[in-house]
């Protein structure tokens, strides 16, 4: 007896199942409802991710980035497209981000982690390069500069004042400056940057803010230049580097960050911080250490962890929130820098695949379970018409049905974890496993 074997086995997990790419763009406005979509559901949900045009990709991170998008009013599903970000990393081979002099062209990128709206601007991002701007059809702008004052990355998770309506962000590089802090105001233009100070080229991949403050985690995966000439993902653990946390007033020039260290770990992403009096107040999906061995395993869990810095005094204080593994935190955005109660995050290992909903008043956490071979992509949280309580609302997501080999967007109440998807739209084509989406009401 022959026995095949199966040629997907060999390939690197990002490239198998439900992260492997699709290769057809689909417009449709052929869509079923399962349930009732909420009316006041007015708006966009769109969601980015890598997906390689090649089919191939060195590393998860690494492939062309693609937005699924679903538009919904008046209590129906409008359209779905998926679209590749038209990006010059995806449409002209020649284009390199780092020329053979060591020059850096920040127009040339993936643009695959993260999807935004700013000052009437959607923004398509990753960590290494500009943005790119998207039409509301999804269909690419262009690359976007904020009027060529940009000199520096753009990373993935810019926080959006639900105050003042700014938008805080930063790009790091391999070469200095290593890290430097940009501020937009609420009509888009870009009016402060500051190189921030550090020891070395890190990968820094979030940060947070406050009402107040700006905060900063220098962590210890560093990048390797040895690395990045294989042309594999640059970076890697490093025990050497330490790990600290720096915080920065907010709007404020010519100030370099506090710095205070803590045990050594890697974040690549915080739910929300805020000021408690002197106290700043951090939360975060905590790994105890990152790509020790090989930058494409994921071999340590992640899970919610504070710190608490006290301004006053300099002490830090590290508590871990839960035992299980979670990543993709999000709050409801009118909280981003203000205390929050709750927050969700995808938890999708073990018996408890689904939706976390963490209680950070009680320390309660819930599992919104979407059934047995369904898996979350990261939630997205809606709040409903006149809300009161902070978890009235919605989270928005895609799910994959293992199964089916089929996705769906799915629309949950946040209140309820024990209660069935509020609605479904089963999707003409399946939407492999992304990164960081966002709501854009019409």
């Amino acid at each position: 007896m022959t026995v095949t074997e199966d040629p997907l086995a060999k390939l690197p997990f990002h490239l198998r199942g439900n992260y492997a790419p699709v290769q057809t763009e689909v417009t449709t406005d052929e869509l079923s409802v399962v349930g009732d979509l909420p009316p006041e559901l007015d708006g966009l949900y769109v969601r980015n991710g890598a997906n390689p045009k090649s089919g191939r990709s060195p590393h998860w991170f690494a492939g062309d980035g693609m937005v699924h998008g679903i538009r919904l009013g008046d209590g129906r599903a409008h359209w779905y497209r998926n679209r590749y970000v038209q990006t010059r990393a995806l449409n002209e081979p020649g284009a390199r981000a780092i020329g053979a002099d060591g020059s850096v062209d920040r127009t040339v990128g993936v643009n695959n982690t993260h999807v935004i709206r700013h000052a009437g601007r959607i923004l398509t991002l990753v960590e290494s390069s500009f943005p790119c701007e998207l039409s509301p059809e999804l269909d690419t702008i262009g690359v976007h500069d904020f009027d060529g004052r940009l000199d520096s990355a753009m990373t993935a998770h810019p926080k959006i004042c639900p105050v003042s309506g700014e938008m805080h962000f930063f790009g790091y590089g391999w070469a200095p400056p290593y890290l430097t802090y940009h501020r937009v105001d609420a009509t888009g233009a870009l009016v402060q940057s500051e190189v921030i100070d550090v020891p070395g080229p890190t990968m820094i991949h979030d940060f947070s803010i406050t009402e107040t403050q700006v905060i900063f985690m220098d962590l210890p995966v560093v990048f390797d230049l040895e690395l990045a000439m294989r042309g594999t993902m640059p970076y890697r653990w490093d025990d050497d580097y330490g790990a600290r946390l720096g915080v920065m007033p907010r709007g404020v020039s010519g100030v370099q960050p506090r710095w205070f260290d803590i045990d050594p770990c890697y974040v690549f992403h915080p739910m929300n911080s805020f000021d408690d009096g002197s106290t700043v107040v951090l939360d975060a999906a905590r790994y105890p250490s990152l790509w020790k061995a090989d930058s494409a395993d994921f071999d340590n869990d992640s899970v919610l962890h504070r710190w608490q810095i006290d301004l006053d005094d300099g002490s830090v204080t590290e508590t871990q929130l839960d035992d299980r593994q979670m990543e993709f935190p999000r709050v409801r955005e009118d909280l981003v820098g203000l205390p929050n109660r709750f927050g969700y995050g995808v938890s999708s290992f073990g018996d408890e695949a689904g939706i976390v909903k963490y209680d950070l008043e009680t320390g309660d956490a819930a599992i919104h379970d979407l059934g047995p071979g369904r898996l979350p992509g990261e939630a997205v949280f809606v709040p409903a018409d006149g809300a009161v309580a902070e978890d009235d609302g919605w989270l928005l997501l895609y799910a994959y049905d293992k199964a089916a080999d089929t996705s769906s967007f799915v629309v949950l109440a946040a209140a309820d974890p024990t209660a069935p998807p509020i609605a479904e739209v089963p999707l003409p084509q399946r939407v492999p496993f992304g990164f960081h989406g966002s709501w854009m009401p019409a």
